[in-house]
């Protein structure tokens, strides 16, 4: 049986460790799209299944935080990442410290 691009995208955002973040070109590239980070965007702004699918740590590529719809927004993203331990140089998640870095054994058990 054949899995859905979002179903993808979700079963891999699950796995984002609190105190973590992945880049929307990142999820588009562990689910085998690379040049779909919009999409990517477009499964966090419409994720049914928030928070067990934590699309509050998924950021731009270059750390910045964008859109997000609970409460204030980014504002409430940027306090939920904080509170996990992620961390910020100014306005921008430092991906040096905080970036998601997934092994093959990460990705694999999220597909069984």
């Amino acid at each position: 049986m054949q899995t859905s691009f979002k179903e993808r995208v979700y079963t891999i955002t699950k796995q984002i460790p609190a105190g973590k973040v992945a880049t929307y070109g990142q999820l588009a590239a562990l689910v085998g799209s690379p040049r779909a980070a919009r999409a990517i965007g477009m499964c966090m702004r419409t994720n049914p299944f928030a928070p067990i699918v934590p699309c509050h740590r998924v950021v731009a590529a270059d750390g910045k935080l964008t859109g997000y719809s609970a409460k204030e927004g980014v504002k409430t993203k940027r306090q939920m990442l904080l509170a996990e331990g992620v961390s910020f140089i100014g306005d921008k998640v430092d991906l040096t410290i905080s970036r998601w870095k997934p092994s093959f054994a990460d990705l694999k058990s999220g597909h069984e």
